[in-house]
């Protein structure tokens, strides 16, 4: 899949509680409380993009200094349908996905979340 070349982002990154009602360009929000990390699409468009933080949705690292949101961030129901991974600090752009990869993921992220609440999947196996 042929990808564009972006111009490489670095964010910086705030601690706070709650997220705040208007998001600054360029930072990521992570409230260890809530369990949520939110920041602006990188793309520019302007959009809100919320991650929740647990087992089943995104992980975060904080390495003292960055942070890195794990998986890649896939704004898929936004116009610009970006698809970015966020790696300490740094936007990393990725492929966009054509309609039946988005179909799939979301076929696999809701029979991952099935099984993990279920307690049917081996914790051990997961990646």
């Amino acid at each position: 899949m042929k990808t564009t070349k972006r111009q490489t982002k670095v964010l910086s990154h705030k601690f706070v509680e709650f997220i705040p009602d208007v998001l600054e360009d360029g930072v990521i929000y992570i409230s260890t409380t809530y369990a949520t990390a939110s920041h602006k699409c990188c793309c520019g468009c302007g959009k809100e993009v919320v991650t929740p933080i647990s087992p089943t949705d995104w992980q975060i690292v904080f390495d003292g200094e960055t942070v890195s949101l794990f998986p890649s961030i896939g704004n898929w129901n936004f116009a610009c349908r970006s698809h970015y991974w966020i790696t300490k600090n740094k936007v990393e752009w990725a492929p966009r996905w054509p309609k039946r990869r988005i179909e799939d993921g979301r076929a696999y992220d809701k029979w991952f979340k099935e099984k993990y609440f279920s307690g049917t999947l081996k914790k051990d196996r997961m990646v």
